[in-house]
């Protein structure tokens, strides 16, 4: 009877660990089933330039994972059972309804996150936010419509935030685009990025609100916390993530924010047969600091994992590649760029790479990543192994007896 292994969304995480299950196990014995709602791979690095009018590259999944053995299920997630090893699924197109179950064996669960309006009053009903594709079309359309001189506020000076920001400026210079930044202007970046990032906006005509916080929204305004309304015809929201629901509903242990805690494997500590990638899972980087949400975390955990979950189904050694960081890659417009390199636990350090060049490194590393999607095995041996392993619980009683 063959391995059933379900994967939960198809983001960077989810669709790289479904391939690279699917090509380091032999076909006749798994089953690996991904479970998306939307038919597409979304390159959500790349949200801030769908929103300002540029064309994606058309990415069908099952034209990328064509010949991988991954069977794609175009459905939503309604409800995950982890004591009964189910999951209940709402085909795509199909009616409302109970759903259907699909037994499990082994689940990775990669559904993501979504925006985080952090609670502040009027943000989900006047805010726009690029945490998906959806997102990002509203507020393409919107941005459209603005006449000259109107004001775009970008609440939130993260990664996001400054990409957002500066993309804007750069395809509609004839907008007022301000930032509002709780903190500094980049101010975990090293001097020399300091440096550049502030240039860069100045060019750019950005006007930023460093140590601003956001209290509420409106449909024409923001107020701060000390007590200043900035005008704003848009008002873009990208204050952080959310962690998708449905781990919470479950009997799996989470964080306080939703997060499937994990161990070094990426194995839930609470279900041995759950695996969590990506923003979904609490991940302990160097010196036990947690992971930040990002692509750069979500693709190496889901390599861990599927790693993990295939020494442990065909007897092979664990990986014990610890999960680190090498640099920070903003881009700042189509023309501009800021590449921060890091130590492994993601603080600054002096080097950083900036102008075009920089750019372009942006680029490469956003067409490696979808790239790296419909080519999961790099770098790895390609001979599919045999499971000869006993179910999920049985050996996680045995790894914990030994």
């Amino acid at each position: 009877m063959q391995h059933r292994i379900i994967v939960l969304g198809a983001g960077y995480a989810g669709a790289v660990a479904a391939g690279r299950l699917a090509g380091r196990l032999h076909r006749e014995d798994v089953a690996v089933t991904l479970v998306n709602a939307e038919p597409d791979f979304v390159e959500r690095v790349r949200m801030h330039q769908l929103a300002v009018g540029q064309d994606l590259k058309h990415r069908p999944l099952d034209e990328m994972l064509a010949g991988t053995g991954v069977e794609l299920r175009l459905a939503r997630v309604t409800g995950v059972d982890v004591d009964r090893r189910t999951v209940t699924v709402v085909d795509a197109g199909g009616a409302e309804g109970p759903g259907t179950e699909l037994e499990y064996d082994t689940l990775v669960y990669a559904l993501g996150s979504g925006w985080n309006d952090q609670g502040v009053p009027g943000t989900a009903e006047h805010a726009h936010e690029i945490a998906g594709r959806p997102g990002a079309l509203r507020l393409r359309e919107r941005l459209a419509r603005l006449t000259a001189g109107q004001t775009v506020v970008v609440v939130g000076g993260g990664l996001t935030g400054l990409e957002a920001a500066a993309e804007i400026a750069e395809a509609r210079p004839d907008l007022d685009v301000a930032l509002a930044a709780r903190d500094g202007l980049g101010d975990w970046l090293s001097p020399k990025g300091r440096r550049h990032l502030r240039k860069v906006f100045d060019e750019l005509g950005v006007t930023v609100h460093e140590h601003t916080t956001v209290t509420a929204v409106e449909a024409d305004r923001v107020t701060t916390a000390d007590g200043r309304s900035l005008p704003a015809a848009v008002t873009v929201w990208t204050t952080g993530f959310a962690v998708h629901p449905i781990a919470r509903a479950t009997a799996l242990e989470v964080t306080g924010t939703g997060q499937i805690v994990v161990d070094g494997t990426l194995r839930s500590v609470s279900h041995p047969d759950v695996y969590a990638i990506g923003d979904a899972a609490m991940v302990a980087g160097p010196g036990g600091k947690p992971l930040r949400m990002s692509c750069a975390s979500g693709v190496p955990s889901a390599w861990q994992a599927a790693d993990a979950i295939a020494a442990r189904l065909t007897g092979g050694k664990l990986p014990k590649v610890s999960l680190r960081y090498f640099n920070q890659c903003i881009s700042l417009g189509r023309r501009e760029g800021l590449i921060q390199y890091v130590t492994a636990d993601d603080r600054a350090v002096r080097a950083a790479l900036t102008g075009r060049l920089a750019a372009v490194y942006k680029e490469l590393v956003c067409r490696g990543a979808a790239w790296g999607v419909a080519n999961p095995l790099l770098g790895m041996p390609t001979r599919p192994r045999r499971v000869v392993r006993e179910p999920a619980r049985t050996a996680a009683a045995a790894e914990a007896a030994a």
